[in-house]
């Protein structure tokens, strides 16, 4: 269907080979969402663990409703559905932070690059972002289920990204720009971390501390856009166990649990 050669089809096959921890794999050459397409199947108990891939998205969203689209085979877009029965439902919010830290981690072992984690779940590569996600809630009763989706550039090139403080694996100088590699890296990082966090009963706190780990907000100087309208400036100092940033603002420390987050000096 797409024809530069450079980059070329995901290897469906491949994928499958030893992810047991996913129920069913899919990749389709192009729908409008692979979020949207998956929260459809939500009331259906057998899409659990299934993985939607599209070669190319024509309404991919990001946070706020954003547009994420990318040239065809240049990016991966990627949604993961997940049943969570027992999960507390304060904690669904640490869903996106820990899919974060599974695309950091997987991006540093198999791309060689130093990707870091802008609070709340956004990826970059030398303050500039390479990899979104967005967690979706498809259904709360009887269990909660959950739509997760993954963007990141792969082999876009300048002319090609989306904003200017946007880059991909190809400009970070990435040691890997296999898509298939890289999925498979992505899902077996976020198959770990999500068995791990059921192990504890879903506690956060040892998530957190991960989590601050791998976070290049902490320690910088930040304003906060809420989504009320208010902006918060300051220091972010922690991101406490409910996941929230916290941002010393010089009368005092304010707790923030959703709004954009611009670094005002580098962490």
């Amino acid at each position: 269907m797409f024809s530069d050669l450079s980059r070329p089809p995901l290897n469906a096959a491949e994928l499958r080979r030893g992810l047991e921890y996913f129920s069913a794999l899919d990749v389709v050459d192009s729908t409008g969402s692979t979020n949207a397409d998956l929260l459809a199947r939500a009331g259906d108990r057998d899409a659990d663990r299934s993985v939607l891939i599209a070669e190319f998205q024509e309404t991919g969203r990001g946070r706020h409703s954003r547009t994420w689209i990318s040239p065809p085979q240049a990016q991966i877009s990627m949604s993961v559905l997940l049943r969570l029965p027992g999960i507390p439902p304060a904690d669904l919010g640490w869903l996106p932070l820990l899919t974060g830290i599974a695309a950091v981690d997987a991006l540093r072992a198999a791309a060689k690059v130093d990707a870091k984690l802008k609070w709340p779940n956004d990826v970059q590569i030398d303050g500039k972002k390479v990899a979104g996600i967005l967690a979706e809630v498809g259904e709360t009763a009887p269990e909660p289920v959950v739509v997760i989706g993954i963007g990141l550039n792969v082999s876009l090139r300048e002319d090609e990204l989306p904003a200017p403080e946007a880059t991909s694996l190809l400009l970070a100088g990435a040691d890997i720009t296999d898509r298939t590699t890289l999925v498979r890296a992505l899902l077996r990082e976020l198959a770990a971390r999500l068995t791990a966090w059921e192990r504890v009963g879903w506690s956060t706190a040892d998530l957190a501390a991960v989590y601050r780990e791998r976070c290049s907000t902490i320690g910088a100087s930040v304003r906060a856009d809420l989504p009320g309208g208010e902006a918060v400036t300051g220091t972010a100092t922690d991101v406490d166990a409910q996941g929230r940033l916290s941002i010393d603002t010089g009368a005092g420390v304010r707790s923030v649990s959703a709004g954009d987050v611009t670094h005002l000096r580098p962490a």
